[in-house]
């Protein structure tokens, strides 16, 4: 009968514990489980559960992974302790690894939970299993024996002099050597120090001679060498017994060929998935195609550590161009080249195939590639794998991303599964972005049409008025002048300046004669002068502009003190800021200019007239920077 797993969920998503539920009854695992999510709970189900796995949470409203992984260790610390949670920098959980969790898993990786399980229960085993070995060699050399020829781990024991005294049958499964072959060799000459290129540096056995003391207790990696003459990686955990009254070192040492084949699995599956990261990153951030591509290609290199990384795209005459490449070699080796060349060299590359057949393509191994001269260009700068993944936009293939490695079978099933996501990512973002771009295009369009019609009206206007021609532009020229000096964003002040090109739209309803006049207007003709602002509102309220033109036009005779018209408003928070702004300009621009009645009152005429009504009828900030514009600044009309 098959033993019930005891499962202990630290989880505040009763969902997301569902799903992690789910994924250990898909893999025909036998277990009760115990959903928790604070630290009263959780502490209670460590004494009164008694679980033989836990899941936890990373992060939780009132409690921490981080804190339970602590407790967990203190209380239970043979139970195999899980992360799962649904973000974890790599980091971050490698030092979660350190601190004692068996594993991690991202909630959005759950297939990946049941050999997790699976690897930390062999784990905490085999732990077990090592820990009763050990504590059966001290027991009497007669139990020791017994056990280690049925271990399966092998187990040696080494005297001072280096030379091995017992070799159980596991280990020479292991090195292929009997007690016998032993016969005047050392231990050393069998073991040997891993190295950097090994995958962990360490020391070969025991470094310290046995005296005393015995040797010098601990685990460490090595390379064990096969009588055969081929290395494997060991691990080695050292500790000391007395026999016949001298110290010997005992070694217990297991093939960890596996599990560096699995460490070296995850590592390159966290690389491809740091790599998807922080490509998606780039896209989110993209504002442009070309530094997209080329930033796509920095990062494939730079972050999934491959050698080259190109983006081609299909021409209409049929040559692939290179669009955005980055890594070794890569002036060299990244060229143009035809679809229709069915030369060796063009036919075998797998960016042509990938184009020809609009399917992925991959070279495991380089070297055995049938075509000499792509092969020899290619391995001549270290490229031993690569891949072509199609790039498809509103379902047409526009060309190809491609990634070469400097490791043969750089790209299994996994790996190109999560390249063709990113693939597909990158075709997501460069059709995103050409909508974009012609979206910018139509607006651009748009704003340069309703630019055009903003100045043929100013020109119609200004048609009835010879007098005040110009006015209007030079109106506009300082209101936006003062706009953009008071920090308002560009698009504001755009809005300033194209209110300011009509505001006196109004006019057009005001009879020529009155407003040519060379002498004083009487009060009947002025009060027709001053209905203006509310004609040209009328005039322009119903057109959609992304400003508020028609207020502008409206309030712009509008004064703080409410003497202003048409309507009196009092106040600064009666009047918007784009119409104070324009009433400031339009004053100064209409004291500095001649009209029919008066000669021009001169720059200095006006400044002096807004400064002295500061407050009063303008607003106080739109004065300060009108002044600085022409006494520091050194403003003037174009």
């Amino acid at each position: 009968m098959v033993e019930e797993l005891r499962v202990l969920m630290l989880e505040d998503e009763p969902a997301d514990a569902e799903f992690a539920q789910r994924e250990l009854r898909k893999a025909g695992i036998v277990f009760t489980s115990l959903r928790v999510d604070e630290r009263a709970a959780f502490v209670a189900a460590l004494d009164e559960f008694r679980p033989g796995i836990i899941l936890a949470d990373f992060k939780l409203p009132s409690f921490d992974g981080l804190s339970a992984l602590s407790l967990a260790r203190e209380k239970v610390p043979k139970v195999p302790f899980i992360f799962v949670s649904g973000a974890m920098g790599e980091e971050f959980a490698i030092d979660t690894l350190h601190q004692g969790a068996a594993d991690y898993v991202l909630k959005g990786h759950l297939s990946k939970l049941v050999p997790a399980v699976n690897r930390a229960l062999q784990d905490a085993e085999e732990h077990r299993r090592r820990e009763e070995a050990e504590a059966s060699l001290k027991e009497s050399e007669e139990r020791f024996r017994n056990m280690a020829e049925s271990a399966q781990d092998g187990i040696a024991i080494v005297d001072a002099a280096g030379a091995v005294s017992y070799w159980n049958a596991a280990a020479e499964r292991m090195f292929g050597y009997s007690q016998d072959d032993l016969a005047g060799r050392t231990v050393n000459q069998i073991v040997r120090p891993a190295s950097p290129r090994d995958g962990s540096a360490g020391r070969g056995w025991p470094d310290v001679p046995v005296g005393d003391q015995g040797a010098a207790p601990g685990t460490f990696e090595a390379v064990g060498l096969h009588k055969d003459g081929h290395a494997f990686p060991i691990e080695v955990s050292i500790s000391s017994a007395p026999i016949k009254g001298r110290w010997h070192a005992v070694g217990i040492v297991r093939d960890i060929s596996e599990r560096k084949r699995g460490e070296a699995a995850l590592r390159r599956s966290n690389r491809f998935l740091r790599t998807l990261s922080r490509c998606n990153e780039t896209l989110v951030h993209a504002d442009d195609e070309a530094a997209l591509l080329r930033d796509m290609c920095h990062v494939v290199v730079e972050v999934g550590e491959f050698a080259l990384a190109w983006v081609g795209f299909c021409e209409q005459s049929g040559a692939i161009r290179s669009v955005a490449k980055h890594g070794t070699c890569s002036a060299e080796f990244v060229r143009d080249v035809s679809l229709g060349d069915d030369s060796g060299a063009a036919a075998c590359r797998p960016v042509v195939r990938a184009l020809q057949t609009g399917e992925i393509q991959v070279v495991g191994d380089i070297a055995v590639s049938d075509e000499p001269e792509w092969r020899e260009a290619a391995l001549a700068c270290g490229y031993r794998s690569a891949i072509s993944l199609p790039l498809r936009v509103g379902g047409k293939l526009i060309g190809a991303l491609n990634i070469y490695s400097s490791e043969a079978g750089g790209f299994g099933s996994e790996e190109v599964n999560l390249l063709s996501e990113l693939a597909g990512d990158l075709s997501f973002g460069i059709a995103g972005l050409r909508v974009r771009a012609e979206r910018e295009e139509d607006a651009r369009k748009l704003e340069r049409a309703l630019e055009d019609t903003i100045q043929a009206i100013a020109t119609t206007i200004e048609a009835r008025d010879p007098y005040t021609a110009g006015h209007q532009r030079r109106v506009a020229q300082l209101a936006a002048a003062i706009a953009r000096e008071m920090g308002l964003p560009e698009h504001r002040v755009v809005g300033v300046l194209r209110g300011a090109e009509i505001h006196d739209i109004g006019k057009i309803y005001i009879p020529s004669e009155i407003l040519s006049r060379p002498g004083r207007l009487s009060p009947t003709e002025f009060s027709l002068i001053k209905i203006h602002p509310q004609v040209g509102y009328d005039i322009v309220k119903e057109i959609d502009f992304p400003w508020p033109v028609a207020a502008m036009i409206l309030q712009h005779h509008e004064r703080l003190d409410g003497s202003g018209y048409p309507r009196g408003l009092a106040g600064a928070d009666q009047i918007i800021l784009e119409a104070k702004i324009l009433a400031v300009a339009d004053v100064v621009d209409a004291m500095v200019s001649h009209r029919p009645y008066r000669a021009a009152l001169g720059v200095e005429a006006a400044l002096e007239e807004i400064a002295r009504n500061r407050g009063v009828l303008y607003d106080e900030a739109v004065v300060d920077i009108c002044l600085r514009l022409f006494r520091e600044m050194n403003f003037a009309f174009a």
